[in-house]
């Protein structure tokens, strides 16, 4: 297990192919990279993220997901080809940057009506995308977003019976806007738990960096020990979170050495 960080944490204040970079710089190991935009999900943006990540192991790639990952289940052929084909180039650049996994949203639950928990549609499409990904060498992970497809506890199991090499991503932020406790998540992702997204909150129940919150974060390693994880836990944080690049580096250092405490 080891702490790493996402680029999304330095959304608007460095571009992928720097970040990576100062990643790489301070002695991050791995990393989450969070394609932002249309003319980075392609081959070359990858390439150009690869030549400057060095040594730095690119974990997963992740996507501003609601521009195309909706459609991909969508029920008009022509809708669901065009982004297939968008998706095809996020697999591109993730296969440059040597991505294990693409973190994914799914729907977006935004309508009052939807199949948003009709898994007999679901599941399959699902699993054509797990399939799509897969010959890119990239493995689909599912990740608990309070308004998208894995919105509660049970919704991963259930898409996973369909979709064997299905894996998941626990986001803590997300799992306490959706009301229910982080622990259920990692019970439903149970082995197939493959990495997290982390941030503290504060007494007002607004993010900031690790370290500087209530969050429990020992009781949090103890529960994915127990549950045999031993994956990357990456901060992902909001650019208002912190003023300082330095103050990023600081809570990554932070999150290591309890890491470190807890797997010695």
């Amino acid at each position: 297990m080891q702490a790493g960080i996402s680029t999304a944490s330095l959304f608007l204040k460095k571009p992928n192919e720097e970040a990576v970079a100062l990643l790489r710089e301070w002695g991050v190991p791995v990393a989450e990279v969070f394609l932002s935009t249309f003319s980075e999900y392609n081959r070359n943006f990858g390439r150009k993220v690869a030549e400057n990540k060095g040594n730095l192991f690119v974990n997963s790639v992740h996507t501003l997901t609601e521009q195309y990952e909706p459609q991909l289940y969508g029920a008009y052929d022509r809708v669901r080809e065009d982004a297939f084909s968008i998706l095809r180039g996020v697999m591109e650049a993730a296969q440059e940057t040597g991505a294990q996994y693409y973190t994914f949203h799914g729907v977006a639950r935004i309508k009052r009506t939807g199949n948003y928990d009709n898994f007999s549609y679901l599941s399959p499409k699902t699993r054509e995308i797990c399939d799509f990904c897969r010959t890119f060498g990239v493995t689909l992970a599912f990740e608990n977003v309070e308004w998208a497809t894995y919105n509660r506890p049970g919704v991963f199991r259930e898409l996973k019976r369909d979709c064997p090499d299905l894996k998941g991503v626990l986001d803590v932020k997300q799992a306490r806007i959706s009301g229910y406790d982080y622990k259920a998540y990692i019970a439903d992702m149970g082995p197939a738990l493959a990495y997290v997204h982390f941030s503290d909150v504060d007494e007002n129940g607004v993010t900031c960096l690790a370290g500087k919150g209530l969050f429990d974060v020992e009781e949090m390693l103890r529960c994915l020990i127990g549950n045999g994880f031993d994956g990357a836990i990456l901060l992902e944080n909001y650019a208002k979170d912190y003023a300082q690049l330095e103050e990023l580096k600081e809570s990554y250092l932070w999150l290591q050495e309890k890491i470190y405490k807890f797997t010695k």
